[in-house]
């Protein structure tokens, strides 16, 4: 069974991105009104360069969104890092 967990979750009125994490690699989620990309990729940088690119994306939603991915990769390295 390959399970995957959410790494980061944006959401914001103009729509939703996350990045899923699984043994197979990186799912890209983002949807907004009228749009919807769902996507794989080998590592979670591949995935953030890859949003850059996603159609009808805005530029407030694509901005949070990698602002929180880099949050949550901050804390995930304390984490790490304190066990």
């Amino acid at each position: 069974m390959n399970t995957s967990r959410h790494f980061s979750d944006t959401r914001t009125a103009e729509g939703r991105v996350r990045f899923l994490l699984s043994a197979g690699g990186v799912r890209l989620i983002a949807e907004g009104p009228g749009w919807h990309h769902d996507s794989l990729h080998a590592t979670l940088e591949d995935a953030a360069t890859f949003l850059a690119v996603v159609p009808f994306l805005g530029q407030d939603l694509y901005e949070q969104a990698i602002g929180d991915l880099e949050r949550r990769a901050r804390v995930d390295e304390q984490v790490d890092g304190a066990a």
